[in-house]
């Protein structure tokens, strides 16, 4: 009885998860299927889930009527100098808050989290006035510093429980052995808490890779946009273009998720070792 009921019961589990599946999945195998249907297949009722006539007419025009490439590596530059600048900051403030005792340190790290706590909209306001005060409106050091400004809190709280799970014998090992601080911490420490750093990493690089707020606000420039902001509006043109817009869509994902397909051990080595402790 008591096996029949587990049995039942995991049965229940995978239908859920099977629907929840589905349902997840189904609004990207339809955006796939509608950037590779011409024109007359994407309104026609009742509609295809495949193509009946493959074609790629939607990206050529995609390229040769809107500055995709441009928003493209835009995105590309803004996402990889965010990660690059918060990883930075975020390293080494939280290897000093698990390596060095000071007063208050303990609120300092709360205090950081805590902040997280705000929406960007409520930030978004008194950032540009500042930016605009620097003289810095419209270009993408606004952007980077903006993704910095809110994503550093998570990230510096997030490495300091990857820093709290590495041992502190192994570093005085090595200052012991005649090892700088600076040589330690390269050799040491960095190669352990590495996959934490790269679940991070992603965590940042995918805010700033989806962000729409920020770009909406910070950057007026066509030529400075991201392709969150520049496939959006696509859809506010005279005439909207879907098989335009899905296929712009589906070149979105694709690197987001050819990137998480190559670093996906990193990622579960990471959340795994965030959370061990000792």
């Amino acid at each position: 009885m008591k096996n029949g009921f587990f049995s039942l019961r995991g049965q229940q589990i995978y239908w859920c998860a099977a629907i929840l599946f589905v349902l997840t999945a189904f609004p990207f195998f339809w955006m796939i299927s509608t950037s590779f249907k011409p024109l007359r297949e994407i309104f026609v009722y009742p509609p295809y889930f495949l193509p009946k006539e493959f074609t790629l007419a939607n990206f050529e025009r995609l390229f040769e009527q809107t500055r995709f490439l441009t928003y493209f590596k835009n995105s590309v530059f803004v996402a990889t100098s965010a990660v690059v600048l918060t990883m930075t900051i975020a390293t080494a403030g939280a290897y000093s808050l698990t390596r060095f005792r000071f007063y208050g340190r303990e609120r300092i790290a709360s205090l950081i989290l805590f902040t997280y706590m705000f929406a960007p909209i409520m930030i978004i306001i008194p950032f540009y006035v500042l930016i605009k005060k620097m003289g810095i409106a419209n270009t993408h050091l606004a952007l980077i510093m903006a993704y910095t400004a809110f994503c550093l809190p998570f990230s510096l709280w997030l490495l300091r429980a990857f820093f709290q799970g590495i041992p502190m014998a192994l570093e005085e090992a090595a200052l012991t052995d005649g090892a700088g601080r600076i040589r330690a911490v390269i050799y040491v420490i960095l190669p352990l808490a590495l996959p934490g750093i790269i679940a991070t990493g992603i965590f940042t690089f995918i805010l700033a890779w989806n962000d729409y707020i920020f770009v909406r606000i910070l950057i007026t420039s066509d030529e400075l946009k991201t392709l969150s902001v520049g496939i959006a509006d696509l859809h506010n043109a005279t005439v909207i273009d879907w098989g335009m817009i899905m296929s712009g869509g589906m070149l979105i994902t694709i690197p987001v998720l050819v990137f998480f397909i190559f670093i996906q051990r990193y990622l579960i080595a990471g959340w795994g070792t965030g959370a061990v402790k000792g």
